[in-house]
């Protein structure tokens, strides 16, 4: 008989496992592999990559499914973007980019080990599980081949786990009558949030956005005037951490409570290593 997951289980692998996904957003790799395409534009490259899996898509479609940019940020590079460099050619170059990015990152030794490759069995494994309904940039992912290398393997599971909860959350912030904008403030008012400056720096909006978003979120009684999440905003945010794990519990079920113990703990070692190598940038997280 399979045990049953400890409470928040499939959270804290995901916790992992997801910062191992997004480290190639924040590599020097994807920016000179997408130049070498022709997307030179860092905001462009973004939308370009994430959304190549979908294909061709327009502007409504990345900002359906992104959620937090603000529209006319996206329509500035979409679908623009795709008359510079196909789908297809966009896969290709992320791929060549997360290969580069993790081999810095890891190193090589590291990367060719049974850590790795045990990992990206059970995390594999795991998305056996995740479902396409409703689910558009997992089901764009699903859509893909697995990689035949395990670093590969392992960042393609990773991925396919990240946009299957990702895109039940969306449906959980639109449940909670959170908009864009209220989204990034009411997380970043949690501490573990990007701070604002990345917020606004990267999504599109401006202060003027963030401070109405804020304001809104007082009348609610969310937020106080320092900004601060009050007992219902914390009760709303934990809410939503809470639907949104019921929402993703079916890879981690499917996994098992002693795979999921497994493969967290190996992501965990991997991620500290990529943390050690200076995978993300400094002041990312945070309320300043």
């Amino acid at each position: 008989m399979t045990s049953p997951l400890p409470e928040r289980a499939g959270r804290r692998c995901h916790n992992v496992l997801n910062p191992l996904h997004s480290t190639h957003y924040f590599s020097p790799d994807l920016g000179r592999e997408m130049a070498a395409i022709g997307l030179g534009n860092e905001r462009g490259a973004y939308f370009a990559t994430r959304a190549a899996a979908m294909g061709a898509v327009g502007a409504g479609t990345v900002t359906a499914t992104f959620y937090n940019f603000r529209h006319e940020l996206v329509a500035e590079h979409v679908p623009g973007v795709w008359r510079t460099a196909s789908p297809d050619a966009v896969l290709a170059a992320r791929t060549r980019a997360v290969d580069a990015t993790l081999r810095r990152l890891l190193g090589d030794e590291l990367i060719a080990s049974e850590v790795v490759a045990e990992a990206a069995e059970l995390a594999l494994r795991a998305a056996e599980a995740c479902t396409r309904t409703a689910r558009p940039l997992y089901a764009a992912h699903a859509d893909l081949p697995v990689p035949g290398e395990p670093h590969l393997a392992l960042w393609h599971a990773a991925t396919l786990l990240r946009e299957h909860r990702g895109d039940g959350h969306l449906a959980v912030l639109l449940a909670a009558d959170l908009d864009p904008v209220e989204a990034l403030v009411s997380h970043t008012a949690t501490g573990k949030g990007m701070a604002p400056r990345w917020a606004l720096g990267t999504r599109g909006w401006s202060r003027e956005d963030w401070e109405a978003a804020a304001n809104r979120l007082r009348e609610r009684g969310l937020l106080d005037a320092k900004g601060e999440l009050t007992d219902a905003g914390t009760a709303l945010r934990q809410s939503v951490e809470a639907d949104t794990d019921r929402l993703d519990l079916a890879p981690y079920t499917h996994l098992g409570a002693a795979g999921v113990e497994r493969l967290t703990e190996l992501a965990k070692g991997l991620l500290i290593t990529a943390l050690g190598n200076g995978a993300f940038p400094e002041g990312m997280i945070g309320k300043d």
